[in-house]
């Protein structure tokens, strides 16, 4: 069989399904797992099924350092990438101070920055120091926002749009990266289009078929498609969704302006800062 024509990634923070899904990539295609996504949500929950009671802030972080460190040993060559904690009222400058230490966490970081005003503004420092991965992505606006700030960047950069979180409310998901990637074409490549929140096969044929650069996977969809033995998308596929509203193409989001000219402004962006930050506190022992 033919390698998959995308990079792969695993969405978790188990490390037991990393070593899982990478082993199932080598017996399969005879490469390892692209890389690894986590974010505070999925580590909380790991945290929260093996602890009783809560824990100390630090130690709650000791637990997500100690858990990318083994992922790392797992797939050395690939990314991991490792969310700072933010909330809405997080700046810039705290989020730069966070990402500062976590990309000593391993040598194949690449850090999580939330798609927001704050988020991007330290992202267009971070840059220039690392690879970074600009999360909770919703619409085109944000995608240009995201290739203006990052356009001297000495790092890779990923954008992740979060495609099961515009399906869950009717709009189709995979509109935005379709979108995006068509948008990306008349620039010059240095953002990478990493398809998140994948809940079905279909996100992922779809996202392949796309040309979306990576595919973020959970591990339950990711043993989906490997009992179906991996399928690819044919010339003819096409997209099957029911009932979901289009997002259509926007003719005048055009590349080559100004960052913050952007409307980085989307109620999905601002419910998932506040989701993965609700889950970190309250693992840690704080609240919210």
């Amino acid at each position: 069989m033919a390698a998959i024509p995308v990079k792969i990634f695993i969405d978790g923070g188990e490390v037991e399904e990393t070593k899982l899904v990478s082993e199932t990539l080598v017996k399969r295609f005879g490469k390892p797992l692209d890389g690894q996504t986590t974010n505070p949500s999925l580590i909380a929950k790991n945290l929260a099924g093996r602890k009783t009671g809560k824990i100390s802030e630090d130690a709650a972080l000791e637990e997500y350092k100690r858990i990318v460190q083994q992922m790392s040993k797992i797939i050395p060559k690939g990314s991991i990438s490792i969310q700072v904690f933010a909330n809405r009222q997080t700046t810039s400058g705290e989020m730069i101070k966070q990402a500062r230490e976590r990309v000593k966490w391993i040598p194949n970081a690449s850090i999580k920055l939330p798609c927001t005003s704050q988020g991007l503004r330290a992202a267009g420092t971070l840059s220039n120091e690392m690879p970074i991965n600009i999360t909770l992505v919703f619409s085109q606006e944000q995608a240009a926002a995201v290739y203006e700030v990052s356009k001297k960047a000495r790092y890779p950069i990923f954008i992740s749009p979060f495609v099961g979180r515009l399906d869950d409310r009717g709009e189709r998901g995979m509109d935005v990266i379709k979108n995006i990637v068509r948008m990306f074409e008349k620039g010059d490549g240095h953002v990478e289009v990493l398809t998140a929140s994948v809940r079905n096969l279909e996100h992922i044929l779809y996202a392949i078929y796309l040309k979306s650069d990576i595919i973020t996977i959970p591990y339950k969809i990711f043993r989906l498609w490997a009992d179906q033995n991996f399928p690819n998308p044919a010339e003819t596929y096409i997209y099957k969704t029911e009932n979901l509203q289009e997002i259509p193409y926007r003719e005048d989001v055009l590349l080559g302006r100004n960052w913050q000219e952007y409307n980085l402004s989307h109620d999905l962006t601002d419910m998932g800062v506040d989701r993965f930050y609700s889950d970190w506190m309250e693992v840690a022992g704080r609240g919210v």
